[in-house]
């Protein structure tokens, strides 16, 4: 071929393309490969990549999705990932690998602060790992090349991430790591990684998070709930850090978060469960509360069920550990005075008048705001506010246990009993008459009431009695001597199985006797005789009481107990 052909030369048109409307569409030959005619798979210009299922390919069969198969050998599967087992170079090599990517992050942040596009892959690379790095919960014992290689400060560190999601995802991989189960598997792990965490003063990095998460995005709810299982993993593997979570920030929180109305749900009940983790055993904390107006939020948020029940168990939940909150800061004295002005007393005086559930928790709410002689002010208040027309009621008829969760027969009839033997000891003057007027009205009904129980309880005690006798007799046969501390703890079994309800009960008895009408002596007397009891029995029971009165911080208070109780004895 010359020069003059090749500059003449043109290439045959490739046909156009086919239509089913046109006439001659039949005659038009297929212009597509062999193989792909053969396969029936469209043009390369019109290939989904999602339908590539079954493309013949030497060496693979038929029915396996040839994509699949090439990106498989390209990147591997997640759970392989996850079955693989994650040891000591595989931990460094993750943790080097997260620390670039949240370097690669700050400097792009920096260098661009205002281009969201150019840092936006290296945030969701670091959110990937993130995610990866969940596997080291399933080595707790590796937890101490996390400390060493210094992880904790950088992932603390991204708690304050500008991008929530980050933080999110931080907090949930704390939260894992932090899981008291796994934690067990290895007590040196968990040690190091916790005081880390303290050290890097966790809780009150969490509380900023805290403080900007909104708690109407899903995914942001989710992370405060994560936020306070953090907390209640480190609270149950160091119970000392309390006071001092409280202190950076928590309690405030929580009190906020208690009293935002919002409809209830499962952030609302954990924060209520943390708040009374926070306030048991911890006297700091008690107080921390009081002065954050914490007794009157917590009534705030009771009195909706002085006239409603909850809806839900969750709710029902929520309520009782708002109630054990108040129980728990009323252990410490100066709160009741806090509770007395916030008109606490009234709020439980109208619950114990609904027959709502709520009225379990107003009983020990009052039990623990009138006992001992830091209740004083509460007892004189409670009869001022025409209280003994709403307790005896409650003493002279037990309320039957509802298929819901609530206060046993027993555990009611302690409450009132206590609430009853408080005042008694603790009024004076015209309200100690007003309740001693009581046990005379309608022919001396309390009083017969009162026997009642007494024969009720001391049964229980002689049953559970000769169960431990039984049991000293076993250990005697055994050439075993019965210690101090065994002693202690069948005490202790003894005042569980009803002993403690009947000192109560015989308490109330003897005072009355011995302060009130002539009559009720007469009609106790009358009584024992009826029932075949035994007045020495009555003063054997109150002697042991008086012997073994709790430790109290004021001794004098103590010894004057002792004594008061001793002459009532001596009286009957």
């Amino acid at each position: 071929m010359d020069v003059g052909e090749l500059l003449s030369f043109k290439p045959a048109k490739e046909p156009k393309r086919r239509h089913p409307d046109d006439e001659d569409y039949d005659d038009i030959p297929d212009v597509r490969s062999k193989s792909r005619r053969l396969s029936g798979l469209p043009d390369p210009a019109h290939i989904d990549r999602r339908q590539l299922k079954t493309y013949p390919t030497p060496g693979i069969p038929q029915s396996v999705d040839v994509e699949k198969v090439i990106l498989s050998k390209q990147i591997p599967d997640d759970e392989d990932l996850e079955t693989e087992t994650l040891d000591e170079t595989a931990l460094k090599k993750l943790i080097l690998s997260f620390e670039k990517r949240v370097l690669k992050n700050q400097e792009l942040r920096i260098k661009f602060p205002d281009m969201p596009e150019k840092f936006m892959d290296s945030e969701i690379e670091l959110n990937d790992v993130l995610h990866e790095m969940h596997v080291i919960a399933t080595q707790p014992d590796l937890y101490h090349i996390v400390v060493e290689l210094n992880a904790v400060p950088s992932l603390l560190g991204l708690l304050n991430h500008e991008n929530s999601d980050i933080t999110i995802a931080v907090v949930d991989l704390i939260q894992e790591i932090t899981d008291v189960d796994a934690l067990h598997e290895s007590q040196e792990g968990a040690a190091t990684l916790i005081d880390a965490l303290l050290d890097g003063q966790v809780v009150a990095l969490l509380v900023q998070n805290l403080e900007r998460l909104d708690e109407t995005v899903k995914e942001e709810s989710e992370g405060v709930h994560n936020t306070l299982g953090i907390v209640e993993n480190l609270t149950e593997l160091k119970p000392d850090i309390c006071a001092e979570a409280a202190q950076q920030g928590l309690m405030q929180w929580l009190l906020k978060r208690l009293k935002t109305k919002m409809p209830f749900d499962a952030n609302k009940l954990y924060c209520s469960e943390i708040l009374s983790i926070l306030l048991q055993n911890q006297d700091e904390n008690r107080k921390y509360l009081g002065e954050l107006d914490g007794i009157d939020i917590l009534l705030q948020q009771l009195a909706y069920f002085k006239r409603h029940d909850p809806n839900t168990a969750e709710e029902q939940e929520m309520m009782e550990n708002l109630f054990d909150c108040i129980c728990s800061s009323l252990m410490f004295a100066p709160n009741r005075e806090k509770f007395l002005k916030g008109e606490g007393l009234q709020l439980m005086n109208l619950m114990l008048r609904e027959k709502k559930l709520s009225r379990n928790g107003a009983l020990k709410v009052l039990d623990h705001a009138m006992s001992n002689t830091e209740g004083t002010d509460n007892c004189n208040k409670f009869v001022d506010i025409l209280g003994l027309r709403t307790i005896f009621p409650l003493f002279m008829k037990t309320p039957k246990k509802g298929q819901k969760k609530g206060l046993s027969g027993e555990e009611h009839e302690e409450h009132v009993c206590s609430i009853i033997s408080s005042m008694l000891k603790n009024c004076k003057g015209t309200q100690r008459q007003r309740l001693l007027n009581k046990f005379t009205e309608n022919d001396h009904e309390k009083v017969d009431r009162l026997m009642e129980l007494h024969f009720k309880y001391l049964e229980k005690v002689h049953y559970i009695d000769n169960q431990i006798e039984k049991e000293k007799a076993e250990i005697r046969y055994n050439d075993e001597e019965v210690d101090a501390s065994m002693e202690e703890e069948f005490y202790l079994r003894r005042l569980d199985g009803g002993l403690f309800t009947l000192q109560l009960i015989d308490f109330v008895m003897l005072d009355i006797c011995s302060s009130g009408s002539p009559s009720i002596k007469q009609r106790v007397l009358q009584m024992l005789n009826l029932r075949g009891g035994s007045i020495k029995t009555i003063r054997n029971v109150m002697r042991e009481y008086a012997g073994n009165l709790g430790d109290s911080e004021d001794s004098v208070t103590k010894e004057s107990e002792q004594q008061y109780i001793l002459q009532l004895v001596d009286r009957f």
